[in-house]
């Protein structure tokens, strides 16, 4: 049994630094030491928000991404990670944020104890567009990795190709591809798959609620906890 708990970085230091200590385990072991996305300064920012996975029996976060809302003062990790390849992104990003908001989800990991099961590329990163509707950001960008394209593209997203080659480039390391992709329309979603789309629609209507969910394993019941408390974000501490 799993809880997905969503809350601004800000509020929850506590929980931010079990995210920060899963997210480095899975990266070392795949042999990424340092990437410019797992920069802990997010825990002080803003305009951060959180989804953490909690293992129920024993409190241990599991699983987690992040959602940065675009700002003139705290750019997204996207940006940083891409300008040395395709320096348009500043522009891209910028037009989006003056077009009435954006925003990247990243940093979402899983720990080896539940792979397999489909909780973080299938059912973590639906919530992500669940979150993005309270924070009123109309468009979403995601940096993703091969094995993540596939479940991104069917909620809607599509690959931008005026960045890098097509939209993909080599990142974090040389032997790994990253594509670019962006959302344009998070309220409706209408380039998502049906089911896809139902499940997040449904989950906007009942942001708290314990469900039993058929994962790749089989059924696994999840309590829901997606409703951000702070409604107050836009003011900077």
């Amino acid at each position: 049994m799993f809880t997905f708990k969503a809350f601004r970085a800000v509020d929850e230091p506590e929980i931010c630094d079990m995210f920060i200590e899963g997210h480095a385990n899975v990266l070392k072991e795949y042999g990424v030491t340092k990437v410019t996305s797992s920069n802990n300064d997010w825990k002080y920012n803003p305009f951060v928000f959180v989804v953490t996975v909690h293992e129920n029996s024993t409190g241990q976060v599991v699983s987690g991404l992040r959602i940065h809302v675009a700002d003139t003062e705290f750019p997204l990790p996207l940006e940083g990670a891409i300008a040395p390849v395709d320096s348009k992104i500043f522009e891209l990003v910028g037009e989006y944020r003056e077009r009435g908001g954006t925003g990247e989800i990243g940093g979402l990991w899983n720990s080896r104890m539940i792979s397999g099961y489909g909780i973080g590329a299938i059912f973590l990163s639906r919530t992500s567009l669940v979150i993005a509707e309270q924070l009123n950001v109309p468009t979403l960008f995601a940096l993703c990795a091969e094995y993540t394209l596939k479940p991104t593209l069917q909620k809607g997203f599509e690959i931008e190709e005026n960045i890098g080659n097509n939209g993909t480039f080599f990142y974090p390391k040389l032997d790994l591809v990253a594509t670019l992709a962006v959302l344009k329309d998070v309220e409706n979603l209408p380039l998502a798959l049906p089911v896809e789309r139902e499940f997040i629609l449904d989950l906007r209507k009942n942001l708290e609620c314990t469900r039993v969910e058929e994962t790749l394993k089989g059924p696994v019941e999840i309590t829901y906890q997606l409703k951000i408390k702070n409604t107050d974000w836009r003011v900077k501490p």
